[in-house]
Parts: structure tokens; C-alpha cells; sequence
């Protein structure tokens, strides 16, 4: 068991030199008769008769179990040792994400209970180490496959995948490692960048045993030229302070603004010190940068910009929700922006922080997306809003991160037009949302039944470049969509409801697939028989979107195969299905370089009989 310090920290905003991964070969074991508990596994190395590859869920190939049946109770063991230079040390024993329910033990003490499988946990376990010699972690996890108020994403909760879900995700699936630290700690930093105020502002959080005075030093670097070296007295527990920026550098849009084209990073090293000693010593990283909406765009940096996402489900065949390494989530990213995408809609998860840091380091815009419960209830209420604010807490300061989507298409208040409770759910979550991160647009419920929301997301899967010029070729053409069309057999926006201004986007569309074996289970919105076809719909399709002075942006579906879904631009695997230079041509192109043929469809579109739509069922991406 070694050391990685020269790999990505698990978690990038916040990370030290000193850590330990805890991935690899673990004991294992399935409880389907949930005994395990009474019979006191914590306490037993008996029981663990198989071993699995951490952190791949046992229903992949990567974990080596795959096995994908029903198997909702599952234990891990394994043990470590403590290394000598973490003796006099405190430590942590932190969790990336296990789905769902989590139990963990350290020598057979009761260290950590932890619910949310999106989201991560941090357990001291300096109290109930051993002297010496041998420590035993054990870990048991509880995903019901069939209990519906958990907030699941698309993992199915039949037993094999149907339609537009895939296999669960069960147990551990992100990184677990340890950490030394000293009593007194940094837990947390934020920041909030204010480009009209030239300030940035700064909230440092501490685990501390005592209200004596600390010093905390602020130095902020850029490309290695030296921005601020600040020292500040702290006494408590939190610290907030105002860091000035030069407003004329502020105006240097390609050496200090981050953005897709030009991801400038500051790089912050946090250091605490008692008694001119240092106890404790953290790197993190800022984006310079600002978001939001006005006169019916997407705002970067103070502009509009138009925004070309792509749905990025976040599997792999062979590690499902897991990244399988490193260098996989850092392919995934220059994989987008090499199909000419400036963004990603993370869909029906909440991705790993060290895709998120890969896209804030390469550039790439990112709207993160809550993993969804499918009934509405108290228990479903609570169990969603518990761990949106544990995502939100984590990843806000990513600054790719430039817009939050809780709900999408109604998933779990499936009775949104007729039940007032489920209606105040969204507008609650929406403002609850707003009331943590004033910095970003939110999107109440994407894709349909808007109700309340900073952009109007429209799914619509319509596969003819004519029909969405007869939807969103004009202002006037938008607005009888909204109020007339049910793109998606759903309305746009919910009677008594109003837009007043926000941007328009075709957040889910295409889903172009290649016509698949009649003898293969198959899911997706129209066909094409082979590359030369797909790569000329998909032109119709983004040129039509584009040359809409209407739409501020669009999010094409999808990125990969997914399972028995076969839309994507690659397969599940990551090997394109045409040519990328071709499709970031096609990605890129301007309203101003469309072809005299897409610009006449354009003009004609409203005097046409557009074909059959082929529009999406209720049950959407």
C-alpha cells in the first residue's frame, strides 16, 4: 500500500500532501438475509469468503464480482496500518461516495453512519486505533433496489435495465481514503468571486479544541507569479475576508477570467499556524469568473455566451457510476471539448470532484444535476433536500459548475399541474437553492412543467431540422411553443405560470442512433442506418437549433452509448462513431456560417408540413 501523491487528490478543492488510498482489494460479502448486524460481522473475518476491487460496485466487471442481480446488503473489509509519520497525528477516515445507506466500523467500533449515495463523509478515526500493529475497517452498505423515495439517478430498480435505466450502482464507487491532520484543521474554504466589485471573497471553517488565537496565511498564485500573501488573526471557528483583484487585470479576459477558452486558475496554498508552528497546510484553487442570465441569454464573464452542451450520463460498461481511473475522467473531458462542446449537463448524477477539477482545469462548463427519487413523499422530501445541500456544499467551488438542475422532468412530482404540495416541493428546493448559491442560475424542474426557473430548459427530440425551426424560429414561434406545443406530450410551462425573460434552451435533444439489431434490446428517438446518415442529421438538427434567434443554447443527447441506449456520439466504450474534427465543425458553426440550405429551411419552415415528429415518450432521457 503506497502513497499517491502524485495522482489527483480525491478531493481537488481541498487537498494534502499526506494521504492514503484505501483502494484496491477488500474482503467482501453479500447479507441477503440481513443477519449480518445481529451476527456482528464488524467483529468477524470469517464471513468476508470473497474479495472485490474498491471502488467498483460489485455489479461491474471492474469490481471483479459483476454480478448485476438483486443483492441490496453488502460488506466490505480490509485492514491498514498506520504509517510512523502519522503517529502524532489525528486521523481521517474519509468516503468519496458509497451508495446508499453506509455503516462503518474501525475495530469493531461504531465510527461512522452516513445516508446520500451521491455524496461524501469524513469519520475521526484517532479514538478507536489500536496502539500498534493491524487495523480492521469495515463497511457495510444498504441500497434497496426497490424503495423508490431514494434519490437513485437512473439506476434501475427492476433487475435488469429497461428502456432508458441501467444497472445499479451499489455500495462504494468513489475513492476512501485516510488522512492525518492535526487537532486543529481546515474543514472547509469558499469562494465567491464579485467581478464588479473587484473582490474575492474568502470563508475558512476550522475543527478546533480551543478559541486560542491562530494565524492563517493566504497566498494566491497565478502561472507562478505571486497575487496576494496575506496573514490573518483567527479566533472561533470561521474566518470570511475580502481579497482585493485588479480591476485592470480584471479586464484581461485571456490571463485572469476563467472560462471554456481560457481556464485560468489561481492556485491557493492555505497555511495554519499555533505558535509559529504549523499544524495544518492546504492547496486549493479559485476561478475568476461570473454567471448568469439577462435580455434572454447566458451570461459569462459579463457577455452572452452561447452554450453547446452535451448529456453526459457518467458510465462506463465496465465500472457503471465509477470512473475507472484517473485518466479516464481526464479523457472524458478532452473528449468533449474535442467534439467542439464548450459544456456538459451531467445527467442523473453527481459526478466524481475530479472530473469536475478536470473541467475546471481543461475548461469546460458544467450544469450540475441532482440524482432524482421517482415518488413523492415526506421520506422522499427529506431524504433529497439532505443530501442537495451536501452536493451543493461540496462542489460550489467549482467554477465550471454555472447552473444547478435538482429536478429533471418531473421525476418524483410526476403530479406537478394538479398537486399544489408538489408544486411548492420545487419552488421550495428552487429558493432553498438560490438562498446557498446566489452566484448561479437554477433550474427549478428541467425539461417540462416550469414553474420556477432562472432558464427555460425545453426537451425536445424532435428528429427534423424543419419542425424546430416551426417551434423556435422566431420569438413569436417560442412563444405559441410554450403555451400550445407539448414538445415532449408535456406542457412547457404550468398554467398561472409566466415567463419573463429567461433564456430558452433545448437542454435535451437529438438522440440520433444508429439502427440497432432487431435481436438487441434497444432504447432511443430515431434511427439512422449508418455514419454518412447520422453525421448529415445531425447537422440539420444543430444547424436548425443555431440559426434560432431565440435559443440561447442547447444540450445534445448524448455523449455515449448507455447500456441499450445507442444515441450517443460515442460508443460506451469512448470510440467515436464519426469523424471529430467533422462534428466540432458541425458543434461550433454560427448562425452567420450555416449553409444557404438550412437558412432557406429556416425561412420555409412555417409554409412546410413537417414530418411525423418523432418525439420523445413521457420517460425522457
Amino acid at each position: 500500500m503506497q502513497e499517491k501523491s502524485e495522482t489527483i487528490h480525491p478531493r481537488p478543492q481541498l487537498s494534502r500532501a499526506q494521504w492514503l488510498d484505501l483502494g484496491g482489494t477488500w474482503g467482501f460479502t453479500y447479507d441477503d438475509t440481513n443477519c449480518g448486524q445481529d451476527e456482528k460481522w464488524q467483529e468477524r473475518e470469517d464471513v468476508f469468503t470473497r474479495t472485490i476491487q474498491v471502488p467498483f460496485p460489485p455489479e461491474s466487471a471492474a469490481s471483479g464480482i459483476g454480478d448485476t442481480n438483486f443483492h441490496p446488503i453488502v460488506w466490505y473489509r480490509r485492514t491498514f496500518q498506520v504509517p510512523d509519520e502519522y503517529a502524532s497525528k489525528r486521523l481521517l477516515l474519509n468516503c468519496g461516495a458509497v451508495d446508499y445507506s453506509t455503516q462503518v466500523w474501525v475495530n469493531g467500533q461504531l465510527v461512522a453512519v452516513h445516508e446520500g449515495g451521491q455524496t461524501p463523509f469524513t469519520a475521526d478515526i484517532t479514538s478507536v486505533l489500536r496502539p500498534e500493529g493491524e487495523q480492521v475497517v469495515v463497511i457495510r452498505a444498504e441500497d434497496m433496489p426497490l424503495d423508490l423515495t431514494q434519490p437513485r439517478g437512473k439506476q434501475d430498480w427492476q433487475e435488469h435495465p429497461h428502456t432508458i435505466w441501467y444497472h445499479r450502482t451499489t455500495g462504494i464507487w468513489q475513492p476512501i481514503w485516510l488522512e492525518p491532520v492535526s487537532a486543529t484543521h481546515i474543514t472547509q474554504v469558499r469562494w465567491v468571486p464579485d467581478l464588479d466589485q473587484g473582490l474575492l471573497s474568502m470563508t475558512i471553517s476550522l475543527q478546533r479544541q480551543d478559541n486560542t488565537s491562530v494565524q492563517i496565511r493566504v497566498r494566491l498564485s497565478q502561472r507562478g507569479n505571486e497575487l496576494a500573501d496575506d496573514l490573518y488573526m483567527m479566533q472561533g471557528i470561521e474566518l470570511q475576508r475580502y481579497i482585493a483583484v485588479d480591476q485592470s487585470a480584471l479586464m484581461s479576459r485571456e490571463h485572469l477570467l476563467w472560462s471554456p477558452e481560457h481556464p485560468n486558475l489561481i492556485d491557493v496554498v492555505l497555511t495554519v499556524f499555533e505558535d509559529n508552528t504549523i499544524v495544518d497546510k492546504v492547496q486549493s484553487y479559485v476561478g475568476l469568473r461570473s454567471v448568469g442570465t439577462g435580455n434572454g441569454r447566458f451570461m459569462l464573464n459579463g457577455h452572452p455566451y452561447y452554450l453547446r452542451l452535451v448529456l453526459e450520463q457518467g458510465y462506463w460498461p465496465q465500472s457503471h457510476l465509477a470512473a475507472p481511473g484517473d485518466e479516464a475522467l481526464r479523457r472524458e473531458v478532452e473528449l468533449i471539448k474535442a467534439l467542439g462542446f464548450n459544456g456538459v449537463r451531467i445527467h442523473q448524477k453527481v459526478e466524481d470532484p475530479r472530473f469536475l477539477y478536470w473541467c475546471d482545469r481543461l475548461g469546460l462548463l458544467v450544469w450540475g444535476e441532482m440524482a432524482n427519487a421517482y415518488i413523492f413523499s415526506p421520506k422522499a422530501i427529506q431524504r433529497l433536500t439532505r443530501e442537495w445541500l451536501a452536493v451543493l456544499e461540496r462542489n460550489y467551488n467549482h467554477p465550471c459548475i454555472v447552473a444547478w438542475v435538482p429536478f429533471n422532468e418531473s421525476w418524483g412530482v410526476s403530479n406537478l399541474a394538479r398537486d399544489p404540495a408538489q408544486r411548492h416541493y420545487v419552488q421550495a428546493i428552487y429558493h432553498l437553492t438560490k438562498a446557498i448559491d446566489t452566484t448561479r442560475p437554477t433550474i427549478g424542474n428541467d425539461g417540462w412543467e416550469h414553474l420556477v426557473s432562472d432558464i427555460y430548459g425545453i426537451h425536445d427530440y424532435t428528429f427534423n431540422g424543419s419542425t424546430i425551426c416551426e417551434r423556435y424560429g422566431s420569438a413569436q414561434a417560442v412563444e405559441k411553443t410554450l403555451h400550445e406545443v407539448q414538445p415532449s406530450d408535456h406542457a412547457v410551462i404550468l398554467p398561472g405560470h409566466r415567463r419573463e425573460g429567461e433564456p430558452i434552451m433545448l437542454t435535451e435533444c437529438g438522440g440520433i442512433g444508429y439502427r440497432p439489431d432487431a435481436n438487441q434490446p434497444w432504447f432511443g428517438y430515431g434511427t439512422v442506418a449508418d455514419s454518412e446518415a447520422f453525421l448529415k442529421k445531425y447537422e440539420e438538427l444543430i444547424d436548425a437549433i443555431v440559426k434560432s434567434p431565440a435559443i440561447a443554447g442547447f444540450c445534445y443527447t448524448q455523449l455515449t452509448d448507455t447500456e441499450q441506449e445507442t444515441n450517443g456520439l460515442l460508443t460506451a466504450d469512448r470510440r467515436p462513431k464519426l469523424d471529430l474534427a467533422a462534428v466540432h465543425s458541425i458543434t461550433t458553426r454560427t448562425a452567420a456560417a450555416i449553409p444557404e440550405d438550412i437558412n432557406a429551411l429556416v425561412q420555409n419552415a412555417q409554409e412546410e408540413l413537417a414530418p411525423t415528429d418523432q418525439s420523445a415518450p413521457s420517460q425522457a432521457q
